[in-house]
């Protein structure tokens, strides 16, 4: 049974969503050093949450988990892998929630990934300036795997790398312009990330949009 939260129970909670690549980890970091924020990375729990995880509560988990390589990236569309990849779908949402609820509420949280969807996040903000989403250009995303040396880090376990990063690539474009319809008509906020867009602007504008730039810093 997991425990419930609703928006009282995280209401010192802000959250960075987005497209892979965005530069959300990055940006959250430096925030959450900066003013003093408890920091809650989406991407470092996972495995735990797989592992907390039923066939029942989350069937696409437990599917994926089943394939091997070439079935996850090169044997099925990207609009197919789009539609059934797991985090996309919400599954173990509940598991964030629960995990963010446990944690003390002061300092307040920054919680961020891309398992953060503007339809399940919505519900537990106590104001829409509690959270944003990085949506990244297929340019950005591309240069930003390139630099952590990770473009090949997926693909390049499969039996044809080329057609699996295309596939990757793809279905991640499609996930950004999901984030962006979905937040729109939820009437939150987002940030379009391209070339242009330099780090500590970035950092800038997601400082803004939080309301964070009001926030003193916490001691350290």
């Amino acid at each position: 049974m997991h425990q419930t939260v609703n928006v009282v129970t995280l209401q010192h909670v802000y959250w960075i969503g987005g497209g892979s690549g965005a530069g959300k980890s990055t940006i959250a970091r430096r925030i959450a050093h900066s003013l003093g924020l408890r920091l809650y990375a989406t991407d470092d729990v996972m495995t735990d949450h797989a592992a907390r995880s039923s066939p029942i509560e989350a069937p696409l988990l437990h599917d994926f988990m089943a394939m091997d390589m070439d079935d996850r990236w090169l044997n099925r569309s990207p609009e197919v892998m789009l539609t059934t990849f797991h985090w996309y779908r919400g599954e173990a949402f509940p598991l964030i929630t629960e995990d963010l609820g446990a944690l003390p509420p002061h300092p307040p949280l920054l919680a961020e990934g891309f398992r953060l969807l503007p339809h399940l996040v919505e519900p537990l903000l106590p104001a829409p300036h509690h959270a944003v989403w990085l949506l990244p250009t297929p340019a950005f995303r591309r240069a930003a795997f390139t630099s952590r040396g990770s473009t090949w880090q997926i693909a390049g376990r499969t039996s044809n790398p080329a057609k699996a990063l295309e596939n990757l690539l793809t279905r991640d474009r499609l996930f950004t312009d999901q984030l962006r319809t979905e937040a729109r008509r939820l009437n939150l906020r987002v940030i379009e990330v391209d070339p242009a867009l330099r780090e500590n602007d970035l950092l800038a504008l997601v400082t803004d949009a939080l309301g964070l730039d009001r926030v003193a810093p916490s001691p350290h």
